[in-house]
This record gives structure tokens, sequence and C-alpha cells, in this order.
């Protein structure tokens, strides 16, 4: 680097800087996109003269440089819950056909192998008056645009709920009632020592598929603030089902500011179709979708992708730090 002889550091140099900086866990450098590049040089280059000074590089290092080398990271286990693997919700009877149950050996042994910074595990946690059960259609009136009348209703559909938003609601089988045994996490499941709980789905007027809001926005669960108070930087998704509550917690893990990564082996879905659409949005949002075997090199700071240091320089962008 010349950096350090004319205390500037041009965007050739930063390219250079980034060819080391993102690599995996052979030290063989990733493809930066040429773009992405300036993108994230014109964020440091804050007095828009071409170069990076000191300052700015301090600024750099601080804030950018070393979250990638040495991200806080947090496992959000979502909804890993008999309903959803042998229960009135089992995936397999859902069009995919996925079986809920092959997740839980590839999550026990990340749990085993990786020292995360913190691990959640979130649980549906409904009311037996949900609106999102079928048997409870009856007993709220629709909306006038709704696409199917309450007495022809069956499992899968979307109603439209009268109210001041109008809520669309797809309809479930009756599924994780509070204290019930489909609510628990399968038996088999590990949980860890100083892992958290977070409930969501208890107010019986909304669904929550996300671990961090409601579906309304309404209400948040907290997870928001668990995850500041431990600095945490990296979000690593998996559980069920990969196309509704595991995507829906990805795009606000995403909108939150998190760099978030999806395990796609320890994650099953409901559609092979939304579950597809569920990884494009994610990836077109430079999130990361990968395999359970990457994870610890990701995790320890060996593997360094640069769709995550991009994410982390918008982010940084919108804060203007």
């Amino acid at each position: 680097m010349t950096y350090l002889s004319d205390n500037h550091l041009s965007l050739e140099e930063f390219e250079e800087l980034c060819g080391g900086l993102f690599r995996n866990s052979n030290e063989e450098s990733y493809a930066i996109d040429r773009k992405q590049l300036k993108d994230i040089f014109s964020v440091f280059d804050r007095n828009s003269d071409g170069l990076i000074d000191r300052k700015e590089f301090k600024l750099c290092w601080n804030n950018w440089i070393k979250t990638i080398v040495k991200p806080v990271s947090a496992l959000v286990l979502v909804d890993v819950q008999n309903d959803f693997i042998s229960g009135t919700l089992d995936v397999r009877n859902c069009p995919a056909g996925h079986n809920g149950e092959e997740i839980i050996k590839p999550i026990n042994r990340l749990l085993d192998s990786v020292r995360f910074d913190a691990v959640f595990y979130s649980l549906d946690w409904h009311p037996i008056d949900h609106v999102s059960f079928i048997d409870n259609v009856l007993h709220r009136p629709l909306h006038e645009s709704s696409p199917v009348a309450a007495n022809e209703a069956k499992v899968f559909d979307t109603v439209v709920f009268d109210g001041d938003p109008p809520m669309y609601q797809k309809l479930w089988p009756k599924h994780c009632v509070q204290n019930s045994w489909g609510a628990e996490l399968h038996k088999d499941l590990k949980v860890a020592e100083d892992g958290i709980k977070i409930y969501k789905g208890t107010n019986p007027e909304v669904d929550s598929y996300s671990v961090f809001w409601d579906n309304m926005k309404l209400t948040d669960t907290k997870l928001d603030a668990q995850l500041k108070s431990r600095n945490i930087t990296d979000v690593y998704l998996c559980g069920l089902a990969y196309d509704v509550c595991v995507g829906s917690t990805a795009a606000d893990s995403i909108s939150s500011g998190y760099r978030t990564i999806l395990i796609e082996d320890c994650t099953r879905g409901v559609d092979l179709l939304s579950i597809e659409q569920t990884k494009q949005s994610i990836i077109k949002s430079h999130g990361i979708v990968t395999n359970s075997s990457d994870v610890a090199d990701m995790v320890s700071g060996k593997n360094r992708r640069p769709e995550l240091g991009y994410k982390l320089a918008m982010e940084l962008k919108t804060a203007k730090i």
C-alpha cells in the first residue's frame, strides 16, 4: 500500500485494500462489483476529492473495516416448534412438501461448533382466538373487498378483515396455541444455556410472521433492542418457514440495518415459488443465503463477503457518520 507514504488512498489503492479484505477462508479474494466499489469509496471520501485522507481512513477503519474483520454475530432460530414439524401445520403438508425435522441436526451442529455472541429462539405463541386460525374466520367481519367469503374460506386462502386499514390475512390451521404441545420447541433441538426466547403472535387481532414486528408494525418484540444492547452486527437466520416467518424476519433484519445471513440447509418452507422469491429478495437487498458449512468461518471473520461489506457501507452512508 502506498497510502502511508502519501497520506491519501486513491480508488485504485482502495480496490487493492478491498481485495485483501474480502476473502474466503482459503485466502482467495472475492470479485467486487466496480460500481459497488465506487459506492463504498464515496462513503468515506467525505469531501469528494477522489481521495481518502487520514481522517477519512480513520472513520473507515473504525466503522467499517473493524466490523468486517471482527463481526458480532447472533443466531436467530425461527419457530422450530412441534406444530410446524409434526403437528397441525406440519410443513410436509404444504405445497413444497418439505420435512421440517431435517433442520434439527444441522442446527444442532451449528450450536455445538460455532461461537455466536447471542442465540435467540422465537416461538409463535397464539391465543386460542387468534385471527390467523381458519376456525375463527367467522368471528370477525370481513371487508367488502375480501376475495373469499367467510363461509367459503379454506386453509391457505387470504381474506380481508374489516378495519382501518383493512387487514389482509392468510388463513392457517390452528397452531402453536399458548402452552400447548404444538407450541413447544422440538424435543431434539439443542437449547443453548444462555439462549433467549422471543414470543410473537400473542395479540389475537394481528398475525406476526417476523421475529421483529407484528404484521401491521404495531408492536415490536424487543428483539431489535436485545440485538443493539449486545452490539450485534450480523444476524444469522434459520428455522420455519423459509418463505413466511424466516423470510419476514430477514426482511426486517435487513431494513433494521443488520448484515443478514440466511442458512439455507437449516431452513424449510411452504411453497417452492415463494421460497425462491424470498431468496432473491434477500440477495437483492445485500443479504446472504448460504450453507451451514460456511457459517463458522463467517462468524470468525475468516470468510468476509463483499455483499455484507457493501450493506454495511450503505448503512453508514444513511447514518451519515
